[in-house]
């Protein structure tokens, strides 16, 4: 049996086999299984709420169900975009520390304002150039460039983060919680056209306030147990 420790060691060798020099793709990651795990904490809520009845419940988990895959999905899209992006930034050399600049220039791969472009040569700069690709990258260029990248990556990471959390998600929940609000009042509408004098249950007004408050509180502010940037 393998114990615990075991466990834990093995564990911590594939995570840095993994992310020990991509930390920009392990923040990415990390931040997607903290939404993830926001939402199923949610969606339990839902379930294990007493004070909500079985006709809120067949409504509401749907509806939390969808609206976690809108936090998941703007997130992880957006800030692999914008990492993806300043990766492709760095490895062009569109941007770049003045180390990185000496090596490319020793190698005549920096085309200087008034010298003249040499025809089929890729430039530093050009958008098909990566540094990653050139001759002796691995013992020469590596140990200068991968921890400028790596910098540049968990910045761009987070920038997609904030962007994701503070601005994108809470516009899609929102239009979500318009259209659901809409198919909600249309849904009340004929239910009640078809039962003029029945109980206010059962996908009625009770169960319309309970969709509208939730929704409303979920559009328009960035708390309700989602994660934090």
């Amino acid at each position: 049996m393998i114990s615990p420790s075991k466990m834990w060691s093995t564990l911590r060798a594939k995570i840095y086999r993994a992310y020990g020099e991509n930390p920009g793709s392990m923040l990415v990651h990390t931040g997607a299984v903290g939404w993830i795990l926001s939402s199923a904490a949610q969606i339990t809520g839902v379930i294990m709420n007493d004070k909500l009845s079985p006709e809120q419940k067949m409504f509401l988990i749907p509806q939390e169900a969808a609206d976690a895959a809108v936090n998941i999905a703007s997130f992880y899209t957006l800030t692999s975009g914008i990492k993806y992006i300043g990766s492709k930034l760095t490895k062009t050399c569109k941007i770049r520390t003045a180390a990185i600049t000496k090596l490319l220039e020793d190698r005549g791969l920096i085309l200087h304002k008034g010298e003249t472009r040499q025809a089929g040569k890729v430039y530093a700069g050009d958008w098909d150039f990566d540094i990653t690709k050139l001759q002796h990258y691995r013992i020469n260029i590596s140990p200068e460039f991968k921890p400028f990248n790596n910098g540049a990556e968990v910045v761009a990471g987070l920038v997609g983060s904030v962007i994701s959390g503070n601005i994108v998600t809470p516009i899609f929940r929102n239009r979500y919680a318009s259209n659901k609000q809409k198919d909600m009042m249309h849904h009340y509408n004929d239910w009640r056209a078809l039962n003029p004098d029945g109980p206010k249950t059962k996908l009625g007004k009770t169960m319309f306030d309970s969709f509208t408050s939730r929704a409303y509180s979920r559009a328009y502010t960035f708390s309700g147990g989602n994660m934090k940037v």
